[in-house]
This record gives structure tokens, sequence and C-alpha cells, in this order.
């Protein structure tokens, strides 16, 4: 029965994921971003090193994964300083690692959240007239 319940929320995930609009997405991987932060600051205190390493690792793939898609050629100004510092939190996160410094992680989600901000609220403004012509 676990197997079926597994797949059924893997469908579900797939069919959320595959829904939403490239700016949304963006704005659900800076979600998870901060999540696994968060999640690595928790295991840090509690001194689970598994639990910290797994969460460090996946926050590290997605922001690995948001500076791979920025076009620098394209993106100008805006795309270099996002790639600038997804280069710095991809540094303070493994510092925080290695050090155990929440206070680095702590940082990283600041930061993060900020750009979780504006992202979300430009996927909000570019969903607002489809919304409106389909009324």
């Amino acid at each position: 029965m676990q197997g079926v319940q597994a797949r059924g929320a893997n469908a579900y995930i797939q069919t959320h994921v595959q829904s939403r609009s490239p700016l949304e997405l963006v704005v659900m991987l800076y979600d998870g971003a901060v999540r696994f932060m968060t999640e690595a600051r928790t295991a840090m205190e509690q001194n689970d090193l598994g639990r910290k390493r797994s969460a460090m690792s996946r926050a590290l793939a997605i922001i690995s994964e948001l500076q791979s898609t920025l076009n620098l050629e394209q993106g100008g100004e805006i795309a270099t300083q996002l790639d600038a510092l997804y280069t710095y939190i991809n540094g303070r996160m493994l510092d925080a690692s290695m050090k155990n410094d929440v206070a680095a992680v702590d940082e990283c989600v600041r930061l993060l959240s900020t750009l979780r901000s504006g992202w979300a609220e430009i996927a909000t403004r570019e969903a607002a007239p489809a919304v409106a012509s389909r009324a």
C-alpha cells in the first residue's frame, strides 16, 4: 500500500510542477532552498551530521540549478549580479557546513528570502493579466 501512496504523491508533485509558469518554478526553487537550509541549520544545532549533510547537499543543488539557468549574455547586469550572489551563497553555505556556523546559514536564508519575495511578486504580476483575460 505504501508504494501506491508514494506513486500517488509523486504524480501529484509532478502535475503540480508541470502546471507552473517558469517564474513560479523559480519561486518554488527558492522555497526549496530555504527549506533545506533551515533543515540544515536545525541539524547543526542538534549535531545530526547525516541530516545536515543531506539538507546541505539539497540546498546547494538548488542554488547550483538557479545559477546554471542564468543567461549571462542576455540577462545583463541583473544576471551577472545574481551569478555573483549565488556564488557567494554557495561559498557561505560550504563554510557554514565546515564550521557548523548557523549565522552563515541564517544570512543565506535572508538573502534567498529577499530574492524569493521579488520573484514571487513578479510571478504574481505576470499571472494577473492571464487570469483577467480568462474572466
